[in-house]
């Protein structure tokens, strides 16, 4: 199974991109981040043609997140629990039936999230709720993680974990993205347990997932890695594979970000 995560900067903007990848890279089950458009907007009919079952968590004109799927959904959660006076829409949850690599049925969680920016960082709304964000989000993993069930957290992250995730490191230690607390954060959250996918097959430098649209930064590969998959304990077992589909952002008229996908030895249900 192809589980893939992709901010698309605006899926009005870029459905004749999106459709063309899905095409392309035939995923199972993808994680869109950033859709930019209430649910209603989503534009439905391009995407069900592939075959696909969409449901979204929509906002107008920002943020915006959205799961699609060839396998039917059991069950859809809007929106990260722990504060109700929070009402951007940045975490969508599906759940899916599966059967494991021993034939054994299960469910699989898949969730697409949207991490807070959290630039400048000398605001407390947004760099402290940027912060606050991913302690919930530790909290509720924390929580998931008890159902013993696959569980794949697809999106982007908004975090640059490591120097070697940028092209120019220095650049960033003003950033909300590469703040101590942001990348402490990320830590805390994989160490529950979780498999950061890219990073579990590949040690190689330059492995980026997002080039800015200024000063040539993709014709320089002046580029930064912060769209993540983390993976349970039994997703992780059954990972046989994970690419960063760079290509794509050499396309007309491209998202800021690009495809990362995981192939994991899960089927359907016959």
């Amino acid at each position: 199974m192809k589980i893939a995560t992709w901010n698309i900067n605006g899926v009005k903007a870029r459905i004749e991109n999106l459709v063309a990848w899905l095409k392309e890279s035939q995923p199972d089950i993808v994680c869109l981040q950033e859709i930019k458009t209430v649910d209603e907007g989503f534009p439905r009919a391009d995407v069900e043609a592939l075959g696909y079952n969409i449901e979204t968590h929509g906002q107008k004109g920002f943020n915006g997140v959205a799961i699609l799927s060839k396998l039917p959904f059991d069950e859809v959660i809007r929106g990260l629990p722990g504060d109700d006076e929070d009402d951007q829409a940045r975490f969508i949850e599906g759940v899916f039936s599966v059967v494991d690599a021993k034939g054994r049925k299960t469910a699989l969680r898949v969730v697409s999230l949207y991490l807070p920016n959290g630039n400048p960082i000398s605001e407390d709304r947004k760099f402290g709720y940027k912060l606050r964000w991913m302690a919930r989000l530790e909290r509720w993993a924390a929580e998931r993680l008890r159902l013993e069930e696959p569980l794949v957290l697809a999106g982007d992250y908004n975090v640059i974990p490591e120097k070697e995730d940028a092209r120019r490191w220095q650049d960033w230690v003003n950033d909300a993205l590469f703040q101590p607390e942001s990348r402490q954060a990320f830590r805390r959250l994989l160490s529950l347990g979780f498999t950061e996918s890219i990073r579990s097959v590949t040690d190689s430098p330059e492995v980026y997932t997002f080039w800015d649209y200024q000063a040539g930064a993709w014709q320089k590969n002046n580029g930064i890695r912060i769209d993540h998959l983390l993976l349970s304990p039994e997703a992780s077992n059954t990972l046989r594979g994970a690419v960063v589909e760079k290509h794509v952002r050499s396309w007309e008229k491209p998202s800021d970000h690009v495809p990362v996908a995981i192939d994991l030895e899960i089927t359907v249900p016959v």
